[in-house]
């Protein structure tokens, strides 16, 4: 006896909905069915969105960060510090900074790290278009916000070693218990920046 199953078009759509990050088998059916059997027009408005989304965002001509002209708010921004430049990972890393309130300079997205495991080499970072940058905007500072893991001080060490004859600051962001932890919970790296990072009282 054949087994049921749902119609072609909603296990395609189930199948696609999985390909989204953090989205499970059943999460991905509850989605398809909710847009299925939702009534009025909200799954045509979140279809619209995204296509709209999709065509309108490209990464910034300077930083890589999110923009819908050449150059994102960040970088199109005159009051920011042009001396200063923190250097990320990935788009992403810069929204957490900017939420702190905290720097005011610019930023530039690497695209990446360097992970010869997952066969990510300097080639495929955004290296050539900082490079570019420092020539052009002559910063003073630049400052590594990377990971605290293998491939985060790999892509450092690189980094610093290239830079290392340019007239400009390397300086990397202070590592240690975040906010309200105490010690018993923190790993013995965790303990070892903070104690080496530590800062007059």
């Amino acid at each position: 006896m054949r087994k049921a199953e749902y119609p072609p078009a909603l296990r395609d759509l189930v199948a696609q909905l999985r390909q989204m990050p953090g989205v499970g088998p059943r999460s991905a059916e509850r989605i398809a069915l909710w847009m299925v059997q939702a009534r009025g027009d909200q799954p045509e408005q979140i279809a619209r969105a995204i296509s709209e989304t999709r065509k309108g965002i490209h990464p910034c001509k300077l930083c890589g960060y999110f923009a819908t002209n050449e150059l994102c708010d960040i970088c199109a921004d005159s009051s920011r510090a042009v001396e200063l430049l923190c250097l990320v990972e990935q788009p992403t890393d810069i929204l957490p900074l900017e939420k702190t309130g905290t720097f005011r300079g610019r930023y530039h997205s690497l695209g990446g790290r360097i992970s010869p495991l997952d066969h990510i080499g300097p080639e495929d970072l955004r290296i050539k278009e900082l490079l570019e940058r420092i020539e052009k905007e002559k910063f003073a500072e630049i400052i590594f916000a990377l990971a605290a893991d293998v491939e985060g001080e790999a892509t450092i060490n690189y980094l610093v070693d290239l830079l290392k004859d340019k007239p400009v600051s390397l300086t990397r962001i202070a590592r240690g218990l975040p906010a309200g932890a105490g010690l018993e919970s923190a790993d013995e790296l965790t303990l070892q920046q903070a104690l080496s990072g530590r800062t007059k009282l």
